[in-house]
């Protein structure tokens, strides 16, 4: 399983992968009351979305991926202490250009899914991923 991409993201925060692609990958994140938004102990939906980002991200496991769009449902709340899990796999890959034609970039289409400990779906959407040519903060 080599991780060849986000090679720096914090399992505490995006989860810890158990799967790495490509075609598919799965994350766990377990989480924490610092991800709560109020006393009932509910986590923000943006931990349950980056998980999953960082999982379509791991489907693809190129150095150079992005991820351009996402069109995502959350289905269930989360609570504090709950353990989730990312599946996501490619669904559509596109070896051409974007825009004018002239752009290197690779498109990946993910589909993700998050689960809670029940095996409940909390969260899904579509992930599109781009793969550019070099790092997206690379000069020049």
């Amino acid at each position: 399983m080599e991780i060849r991409t986000h090679k720096l993201a914090s399992e505490r925060l995006l989860g810890k992968p158990v799967k790495v692609g490509p075609p598919e990958a799965e994350v766990i994140l377990e989480t924490t009351e610092e991800m709560a938004v109020d006393e009932y102990g509910l986590v923000h939906g943006g931990f349950t979305f980056g998980l999953a980002d960082y999982a379509a991200m791991l489907a693809v496991n190129e150095p150079t991926v992005v991820l351009g769009k996402a069109e995502v449902r959350f289905l269930k709340p989360v609570k504090v202490g709950e353990r989730l899990l990312a599946r996501t796999r490619i669904l559509e890959n596109s070896g051409g250009g974007v825009g004018d034609g002239t752009s290197p970039q690779r498109k990946k289409v993910v589909k993700g899914e998050v689960f809670n400990e029940k095996g409940e779906k909390v969260f899904e959407g579509t992930f599109h991923c781009y793969v550019l040519e070099k790092h997206v903060l690379e000069k020049g």
